[in-house]
């Protein structure tokens, strides 16, 4: 007897994609010029050859907003019961951000908060809307991921501020059958906090709160640990979630991980197996967007021709907790509108 969807589950069906990018370019040379490296010296290491950057004035939130109201508009609504933005980044610590922006786009009195899991928030997102949407409280989600990561990023660093640039990207969720093209698969979840300061931020919160003149409100890492940690986690990771699919790596169409460093990507793919002509990339044009970087990755490629109704989509991310995660989904038949511009400061 055929399974019914509620014998396998309520699915979480991808139905609306939106991104925001903000105007101002940065290029390698801008940027090296500061710096004391080059244009080349950046993009051998990180595969990046531009960023974008926020205006002043312009915050996540804003970001978050616009990227959103694009999602909202592709999947055809303008009501959901719950808005989930990721983000390392929020407008304050008190109060979350995920509150503001709903009530922005004029989501008055639902469901609202941020996720921080770093640059896999974006995968860890997806479960908790998967989740609200499972136990009833929502028909429909909106999931943000949003970032200016620019602003605290060490700008004196040449380690770590030519990878970095802002953005976001948004999604909606709703109830549906698992069978469903555009339903999420099963995810793979994972964290190793024993390693968190291999990427982080040491001040500004309640363990160390930064004093002025002080260097800790900055992003620091450990270039060789960090990718290190990646390549191995969003590889087994991956293996996980394709397996708990029913997929073989040999059926994947396309990979979109997260856009840390073109490097790590084209390792993560090696170890699959899988060709990198496969993996989804927009690295070089807009850098490490940290939480917002697979809906803006996903979105270059349905605009770009590399990503199609019915192909099979591999999802994975790694960052800062340390935390990674996994999933899978076959790619919707949906229209996917262009980036929204950037709000007014």
């Amino acid at each position: 007897m055929a399974q019914t969807t509620d014998e396998r589950g309520t699915g979480a069906i991808l139905c609306g994609l939106g991104v925001c990018l903000p105007e101002r370019e940065v290029g390698n040379d801008e940027l090296g010029a500061r710096l004391g490296v080059s244009d080349d010296w950046i993009a051998q290491r990180t595969g990046i050859r531009r960023r974008r950057v926020a205006a002043p004035g312009v915050s996540t939130g804003d970001l978050a907003a616009a990227a959103g109201r694009r999602a909202l508009e592709a999947a055809g609504t303008t009501r959901v019961q719950a808005v989930v933005l990721a983000t390392t980044t929020p407008d304050h610590l008190i109060p979350g951000t995920a509150p503001w922006v709903a009530a922005r786009l004029g989501l008055d009195g639902v469901a609202a908060f941020d996720v921080n899991a770093g640059c896999s928030g974006f995968l860890y997102g997806l479960v908790v809307a998967q989740g609200l949407l499972s136990v009833g409280v929502a028909e429909r989600v909106l999931l943000v991921s949003a970032d200016i990561i620019t602003r605290v990023a060490d700008p004196d660093d040449p380690r770590t501020t030519p990878l970095f640039g802002d953005g976001a990207g948004a999604v909606v969720l709703r109830r549906g059958a698992p069978e469903e093209s555009g339903a999420l698969g099963p995810f793979d979840l994972g964290s190793d906090g024993a390693n968190s300061e291999v990427v982080h931020i040491p001040g500004g919160g309640a363990r160390h709160r930064a004093a002025p003149g002080d260097r800790a409100p900055f992003l620091t890492m450990a270039g060789r640990e960090l990718f290190r940690h990646a390549v191995h986690r969003m590889q087994a990771s991956s293996r996980r979630a394709v397996e708990r699919a029913g997929w073989a790596l040999t059926e994947i169409d396309a990979v979109a991980p997260h856009q840390a460093n073109q490097r790590i990507s084209a390792g993560v793919a090696r170890g699959l197996g899988i060709p990198e002509q496969r993996v989804l990339s927009n690295i070089a044009e807009v850098g490490n967007t940290s939480a917002a970087s697979i809906p803006l990755v996903l979105h270059h490629a349905v605009h770009t021709g590399a990503l199609k109704p019915g192909m099979r989509v591999l999802l994975t991310a790694f960052g800062g907790g340390l935390a990674w995660a996994s999933t899978t989904l076959v790619w919707p038949d949906m229209t996917v509108p262009g980036p929204a511009p950037e709000p007014a400061g």
